[in-house]
């Protein structure tokens, strides 16, 4: 299988890379197991002191890091930069709070003494993808690190550079051979690494169709995994609502990297009081960004991040269309070199139509108008997907009573959802199961172990 880092700005190959052999696999995960039965026993300071100055080591290469990431897959410059810190904050979470968090529970039998420890479990395996190509791998490194696990990675074809500059990291940060390895395989040999017995816990960031492949792999060998999926969050704006921030933060909850993000508000569904007036500005708002080359700070729209992504889109547009949805605005190629598109919305789009169900990846906005509130969270919920959503009120009670309503492992008041240190992150339904970042996070891949102390002389 080739990795190849593509331009998206411009088409231009920058560098081409041969995936390993199954001999060469077989050496990384002898490695990855035996540096397991070290790690494991180091103390949570020890790791600390690598997983920090992995996240020092990020900070002080941001510019060369962003730069990657831009160039393999088309993100601002400046989003870039912010991703960057944002990957390191979150190795610095782990590394400053994972013994708190894995801490001994104390229980309260009957009789004698009891507690739960929580123990590593092993060789972990990743499959992470492109669009967010640093801190995808560092929501699933550094916890598991930290709790004394290894990690072995796939990351995505179209970033190989961004996957080894980050494994470089660990290298000069201290990390022993095998505790981290990016791996450029074949999905063959994915399936050949689930199945591996020394891997014992499978997680995946990607599109529902590979979420079930992987997760029934890893079903098949009785092995944990969680699964971080697609997304057609909702973004609903009720009567309420301060129209204008609305509309800001729309704009930016649609077209953050170019609209390349599971959390990002695929759905507007604005309540009919405020509609007419919410799309006139989100259009004008829409109409303005600039496309370019993303290492320009003045460029607004980027790329997609491949030509593939591009026709994917474009047909899901075209398909909407012939379906009775109307182009309010885009829906073409923009002419020029690379893979951009036009920032699009498209309203009128009906429960028979194709688009009604699927995730648009990319910089296309459906807009619904409902009466009210119940039909608000009636078509938020009337999807297949439940990652993220969103409610703009004045009313926070109201706010929250709403969210409650919505079938989604995560909801935003007054704010675009987003992603934090130190909040769970991951959603239900079609969009998969487990909990990322947070306390939650380094919860999914240990061991819960009872130890009861008990007088040799109780009754059994």
């Amino acid at each position: 299988m080739a990795y190849q880092s593509i331009n998206p700005n411009d088409g231009k190959l920058l560098k081409t890379f041969v995936g390993i052999t199954d001999i060469e696999l077989e050496s990384i995960l002898v490695t990855a197991n035996a540096s397991f039965e070290s790690w494991r026993f180091e103390t949570f300071v020890q790791r600390a002191k690598v997983v920090a100055r992995a996240a020092a080591i990020m900070r002080e290469r941001i510019e060369e890091l962003a730069r990657l990431a831009t160039l393999e897959m088309g993100k601002l410059i400046a989003e870039a930069r912010g991703e960057v810190l944002l990957s390191a904050d979150i190795l610095d979470y782990y590394a400053k709070n994972a013994e708190c968090f894995l801490a001994p529970e104390r229980l309260s039998p009957s009789t004698g003494e009891a507690e739960v420890m929580s123990t590593p479990i092993g060789v972990l395996f990743g499959v992470q993808p492109w669009n967010f190509p640093y801190y995808q791998l560092a929501r699933f490194a550094a916890p598991n690190l930290m709790a004394g696990n290894v990690v072995m990675v796939k990351h995505s074809s179209s970033v190989p550079q961004c996957a080894m500059a980050f494994e470089k990291l660990w290298q000069d940060a201290g990390a022993p051979a095998g505790v981290y390895s990016n791996l450029l395989v074949s999905y063959d040999q994915v399936n050949r690494i689930i199945d591996d017995p020394r891997v014992k816990g499978v997680a995946l960031t990607g599109s529902a169709d590979a979420g079930i492949s992987v997760a029934a792999r890893a079903g098949q060998n009785l092995k944990k995994s969680t699964m971080e999926l697609g997304g057609s969050d909702a973004f609903i704006v009720l009567e309420d609502a301060e129209l204008d921030k609305s509309v800001a933060w729309a704009v930016w909850a649609k077209m953050n990297n170019t609209g390349q993000c599971c959390i990002a508000a695929k759905r507007l569904i604005v309540v009919e009081e405020l509609a007419e007036r919410f799309l006139e500005k989100f259009q004008a708002a829409m109409m303005v960004l600039v496309p370019g080359d993303p290492m320009d700070k003045t460029t607004t729209l980027g790329p997609l991040s491949t030509e593939a992504a591009l026709v994917q889109l474009l047909s899901q547009v075209n398909e909407a269309v012939a379906n009775g949805a109307t182009l309010v605005l885009g829906g073409k190629r923009i002419d020029r070199p690379g893979s951009f598109m036009q920032a699009t919305i498209l309203t009128n789009i009906k429960p028979d139509n194709p688009a009604f169900r699927k995730e648009f990846f990319g910089p296309v906005a459906l807009f619904f108008r409902v009466k009210n509130e119940d039909e608000a969270v009636a078509l938020a919920n009337d999807s297949d997907f439940g990652l993220g959503g969103s409610v703009f009120t004045k009313d926070i009670s109201r706010g929250k009573r709403v969210a409650n309503r919505m079938d989604t492992g995560m909801v935003f008041i007054n704010h675009p959802t987003w992603t934090a240190t130190d909040l769970p992150f991951g959603g239900i339904k079609n969009s998969g199961y487990g909990r990322e970042l947070s306390k939650m996070g380094i919860q999914e891949f240990v061991n819960k172990k009872l130890i009861r102390t008990e007088s040799i002389d109780a009754p059994a």
